[in-house]
């Protein structure tokens, strides 16, 4: 994943698509069919907030939309480690580099939600 887009819509989107090419690859198991479920809602929760928070009526509800961004980032990380990969060392190495992306949208997000809170945009 070494291109990540400067525009936080699309790299978020981007971040989404990857999840669901990542999971395509995983072994079917009952932990993954369920684990899978939550992280395809989180990742695309993440882009689709981030696009509404764009879109949003007020400072409140910005705000609001990009904590919500940030929780699902959250939440990604955890769903990913969770996720059974064989040990298929190709797996593993995407998994470490989606929990990263996950790491570094919600360390984006803090910043955002931090500048929206302190800023005179309030």
């Amino acid at each position: 994943m070494p291109d990540k887009p400067h525009d936080l819509e699309e790299r978020t989107e981007k971040f989404a698509a990857d999840v669901r090419q990542f999971i395509r690859a995983l072994p079917r198991t009952v932990g993954n069919i369920e684990d899978v479920k939550q992280l395809v809602r989180a990742s695309g929760s993440v882009a689709a907030n981030c696009i509404e928070a764009n879109e949003s009526l007020g400072a409140k509800d910005r705000v609001m939309r990009f904590r919500i961004a940030r929780k699902e980032a959250k939440e990604c990380r955890l769903w990913l480690r969770l996720v059974n990969t064989a040990d298929n060392r190709v797996l593993d190495e995407t998994r470490a580099a989606l929990v990263q992306e996950a790491h570094e949208l919600k360390l984006i997000l803090t910043t955002i939600v931090k500048k929206l809170e302190c800023g005179p945009m309030r």
